[in-house]
């Protein structure tokens, strides 16, 4: 997971290339923490904690 002071320094770059036509995620930082927790763990994504939205 993301901690605060993490989000702080990663949200202006994420916000800077993301694409302005698409929507975004409702919660883009519980949306990163998932991507980067399957990542770490080399999980499927059915797989990723409740607490970091539906798969």
């Amino acid at each position: 997971m993301l901690s605060d002071a993490q989000w702080s320094e990663l949200e202006p770059l994420v916000e800077a290339c993301r694409s302005k036509s698409k929507t975004p995620p409702q919660d883009l930082r519980r949306t990163l923490s998932a991507i980067l927790w399957r990542h770490q763990n080399g999980a499927k994504w059915r797989a990723i904690p409740e607490d970091l939205g539906p798969w």
